[in-house]
């Protein structure tokens, strides 16, 4: 058994707290930066420690004090322009020698200082420049302790480097006065050690809990960008990305844009559960990230859908990574016991042929891929301008439609299915009509494909056996009504019962209802379909296949579903490749069909030739022009009123 996959956590992504001495490069930069942070104030420190220097040296006229003083200014000036010059050239990895740099110039300058306060106090020099040197010392000393806090060592070092000369100075010269001070001196020392640690603290610590919420925003970042069950990017994630990829490609750059839609996915989580589902989502997503240039987007959409922004040369490039993607795809994928075959459909866009910017892409992947699987899935298709007009012309079609089922636009026709032998109607099958009021009647075939796929299909479906049941209860018992079914109706919660509810509402026996449905409707083995079946096929409803000998015609089906008709359809009739093969194919049938007493139907029949080659053939009932045209409902009842009247003719003849 595979191990599940973790779920991330937030605590997994929280950097390690750093020990009480031990700091991050990144925290300890920013510690050493502190003490770069207000060059000003550091030459407005300078500056006073070399104008008092050489107060005291002109005041004095001690050659030693000028020395003193012009080292202390050549430091000072160094200082300077170092604190205006590293900071600015130093990145994460130099704060060892931002540290180092100031360190020297730090301590030098306080020695120095302190020599000249502690020198002025052995040579006696007078008691005014005496309190001058050791107050200017003293209070250097006191403020650097505040300044670089940041760097504690440094601190404390300068304030013992000051003091330490003049404490040295009093011990020599002696008396109470002077113990004193030296005294007070030392007692300073640890008083401020304890203010410096302070601050230091309360600065590493919130440095690094900046640090901290920094990082724990960046991770939430990437969290909220990525698929937590493929590892890829999200949709946030491609939005990002996408931004990013367009403002870096170049104006001649180009780009590919796969919208990649898991074919019949919902099966694999219908029949297998969803955390199968999920394994193979991430099996797919590992699949498509491994077979790309790290540098492309991979992303999840969302539910089975990825999509993968990759730089291009030209189209062909294109159909090549299309092939790529495809064949990772539709590798075997094992997982437990089981083995599972995938396919998918997809959608092509081009930057800069097909839209300039991440939106209008994206519009054309999907349409792109909204035809690909419109075709028959299982097959990639570049985006083209007329998918545009297409795409409008259905939307458009799609909201007259659901107007036109409010407003009663929609009228049931009826074609007859005539006994071959006695001519007689048998059954009619209930087609739909739509006379738009401004554009005309609009053919089946152009709104039928858009209600299934917009769902309006349920809603007209239904309605559509329900008008259909009505006008049947007026006929004549032994004439029955045969109603086509879309798979998307078949699917729909309640299906059954709302099929019912009409019968009974419109008074009809189950058993005058047939329902033709298509051979794509049992690719599947699902348990929704088989339930429909049986619980119509129990109250007494009649099946019939349509279209056999189209698609994926299999005698499974005739065997395993309880069908009392099969439509051969119309190619076989009356299409292009209609003789000897056609004609063999068409007995066979029947033959078949005679076994297991299932009635045979010959669709699209329009010459009397035709009606002569199916009937010798085997069918019994025949459908097409040659009879009628579909109806309306009122026709259909005259039809079989003058059927009953006169009789009919027998075609036989």
């Amino acid at each position: 058994m595979a191990k599940p996959k973790p779920k991330p956590s937030l605590e997994r992504f929280l950097p390690h707290r750093e020990g009480t001495d031990a700091l991050s490069d990144r925290v300890r930069l920013l510690l050493v930066r502190t003490l770069y942070t207000q060059p000003t104030s550091l030459a407005i420190g300078a500056a006073n420690g070399a104008v008092s220097s050489f107060a005291a040296a002109i005041l004095s006229g001690e050659r030693l004090i000028y020395i003193l003083a012009a080292v202390l200014t050549v430091i000072a000036a160094a200082r300077v322009g170092l604190a205006l010059y590293l900071p600015a050239h130093s990145v994460a990895r130099d704060a060892r020698k931002l540290e180092s740099a100031y360190e020297v110039g730090a301590f030098a300058y306080s020695a120095v200082l302190g020599l000249i306060a502690a020198a002025s106090m052995m040579l006696e020099l007078s008691a005014a420049i005496q309190l001058l040197m050791v107050a200017n010392t003293l209070g250097y000393g006191i403020g650097i302790c505040a300044r670089n806090a940041g760097r504690p060592v440094i601190a404390l070092g300068q304030l013992l480097l000051v003091v330490a000369p003049i404490m040295i100075a009093c011990l020599m010269l002696g008396g109470i006065a002077m113990f004193l001070l030296a005294a007070n001196m030392l007692l300073l020392l640890p008083a401020m050690s304890s203010i410096t640690l302070n601050v230091f603290r309360v600065l590493r610590d919130s440095i690094a809990e900046a640090e901290r919420s920094q990082e724990l925003a960046r991770r939430m970042q990437v969290l909220a960008r990525t698929d937590v069950v493929t590892g890829l990017a999200n949709r946030a994630g491609l939005n990002h990305a996408l931004v990013e990829t367009l403002v870096e490609l170049p104006d001649d750059g180009a780009l590919g844009l796969f919208w990649i839609d898991l074919d019949r996915f919902k099966e694999v989580n219908d029949l297998l559960g969803h955390q199968v589902g999920d394994r193979v989502l991430a099996e797919i997503g590992r699949r498509l990230r491994a077979s790309l240039p790290a540098g492309d987007t991979v992303a999840r959409f969302g539910g089975d859908e990825f999509v993968i922004c990759t730089r291009v040369a030209d189209k062909r490039a294109c159909e090549r990574i299309a092939g790529l993607i495809q064949s990772e795809i539709t590798r075997v994928i094992r997982l437990d016991h089981e083995r599972l075959e995938m396919q998918a459909s997809i959608g092509i866009a081009c930057l800069p042929e097909d839209g300039q910017d991440a939106d209008a892409l994206m519009k054309a992947a999907d349409l792109a891929l909204y035809h690909a699987k419109a075709n028959g899935k299982n097959q990639a298709c570049f985006f083209d301008r007329a998918m545009t007009r297409d795409l409008v012309r259905r939307r458009e079609i799609e909201a007259e439609l659901r107007l036109a089922l409010q407003r009663d636009e929609l009228s049931i026709f009826f074609q007859p299915i005539v006994d071959l032998d006695s001519g007689k109607i048998r059954t009619f099958e209930a087609l739909v009509r739509w006379f738009h009021p401004e554009k005309g009647e609009l053919k089946p075939d152009e709104f039928i494909p858009v209600a299934e796929e917009s769902g309006v299909i349920v809603t007209l479906g239904n309605w559509i056996t329900a008008q259909a049941a009505r006008a049947a209860a007026q006929w004549p018992a032994d004439v029955t009504l045969a109603v086509n079914l879309s798979p998307l109706q078949i699917k729909a919660s309640g299906a059954a019962l709302g099929i019912l509810n009409a019968l009974r509402d419109a008074k009809l026996d189950p058993r005058r209802l047939e329902l033709e449905v298509t051979e794509s409707l049992f690719l599947e083995d699902s348990p929704v379909v088989r339930g429909f079946v049986e619980e119509l096929s129990a109250a007494g409803v009649q099946f019939a296949l349509d279209d056999f000998g189209t698609g994926y015609s299999s005698l499974a089906y005739i065997h395993n579903w309880p069908f009392s008709k099969i439509k051969v359809d119309r190619s076989f009739v009356s299409g292009p490749h209609v003789g000897r093969k056609s004609d063999a194919i068409i007995r066979a049938v029947s033959q078949m069909a005679d076994t297991l007493d299932m009635t045979i139907v010959a669709e699209g029949l329009e010459t009397i030739e035709q009606v002569q080659a199916v009937r010798d053939a085997g069918c019994k009932l025949g459908q097409g022009f040659y009879f009628s045209r579909a109806v309306p409902d009122y026709l259909a009842a005259m039809l079989l009123a003058q059927e009953r009247d006169t009789g009919v003719r027998s075609l036989t003849g």
